[in-house]
């Protein structure tokens, strides 16, 4: 469940019409993104999307070809630097030192945004046990678990209190533990009125945030809370068939016209129809296979879409668009 201390009156990103080009190619194509305090918002998206480069230029660290960007109430094109001390970033790959310790690297960052006497000693002391790592502050950050060295990684970009925190696929490889715990500590940020932008690939990850927006070749194809984009209207219906032999009944029923797809899962078959299909149709050529080839089914239903489903068919929508 995402956090619920949004205040919609105050948006802490504002970022419209932004581009960005490398030569010819267009990494971020003509995007809008707005973040409002307490809010935790998701771009959601495949590698190559082009998320990375979009929260680059929310941070300030890559300047866009075209738009603008307004970030805590700065202006990241003409002034990035000033709202530096506004910001945390958490980037994908591990960006501290890992010779130095947990300790050193806190007290290195601490340095770098100009924290000094008992504040110093404060934020060192909240991140070492707020974080649990105080039994780890003499260990070498490059020997920690994964696991850890996102969160010392979080600690780091948490040091000065922003009030914007970008967080680049930072679960990722991370065991479910961890990451469900990762994510406990985002909503406790949120609920201190951070506003938190991540991105992710995982979407069960994307449910957790307030709105997300899908992210596809540099564009944004959809935007909204998860919940409305659940309860979009799918052109493709959906099936759930519980076989005791997914393989042998999807190699079968595969050939059907009325049939787009299939996807085994854990003693079930998600089979998505053909746009405009009549499901109780569908359903009796399923059973007619299945009786013919002498091979036993058990349930077959309609399902409601989850958010994967939204995302392939708001995907698929977009590409026969853009094709057209």
């Amino acid at each position: 469940m995402a956090s619920s201390s949004v205040n919609n009156d105050d948006p802490v990103i504002q970022a419209s019409g932004i581009v960005k080009r490398f030569g010819g190619f267009v990494a971020v194509d003509h995007v809008d993104i707005t973040l409002q305090r307490g809010e935790v918002f998701g771009l959601l998206g495949a590698n190559g999307a082009g998320k990375t480069t979009a929260i680059r230029m929310l941070c300030g660290t890559l300047p866009p070809s075209e738009g603008t960007i307004n970030v805590a109430g700065i202006d990241m094109v003409r002034h990035a630097r000033r709202a530096r001390s506004r910001l945390g970033y958490v980037s994908q790959r591990f960006a501290l030192y890992a010779e130095l310790s947990v300790l050193e690297n806190l007290k290195l960052q601490a340095g770098l945004y100009g924290l000094s006497g008992k504040h110093k000693r404060d934020r060192l002391r909240w991140a070492l046990q707020h974080l649990e790592m105080a039994q780890l502050q003499h260990q070498p950050a490059g020997k920690l678990p994964l696991g850890y060295q996102r969160r010392l990684a979080l600690a780091a970009a948490l040091m000065h209190q922003p009030q914007v925190l970008f967080l680049d696929e930072p679960t990722s490889g991370v065991d479910p533990m961890a990451r469900q715990q990762f994510w406990e500590l985002i909503y406790e940020l949120a609920e201190q009125g951070i506003g938190v932008l991540v991105t992710t690939h995982y979407m069960d990850e994307a449910l957790f945030c307030d709105r997300i927006a899908f992210m596809h070749t540099g564009k944004i194809i959809a935007q909204d809370t998860p919940q409305k984009l659940k309860a979009m209207p799918l052109t493709t219906p959906l099936l759930q068939l519980d076989s005791k032999d997914c393989a042998r009944c999807a190699q079968l029923i595969s050939a059907l016209d009325s049939i787009k797809e299939i996807v085994p899962h854990a003693g079930q078959l998600r089979i998505r129809l053909q746009p405009g299909v009549d499901m109780d149709s569908a359903e009796q050529q399923i059973k007619s296979v299945a009786k013919q080839s002498s091979l036993q089914i058990g349930e077959l239903r309609p399902v409601d879409a989850d958010l994967e489903d939204v995302f392939v068919a708001v995907l698929e929508d977009f590409e026969t668009r853009e094709n057209a």
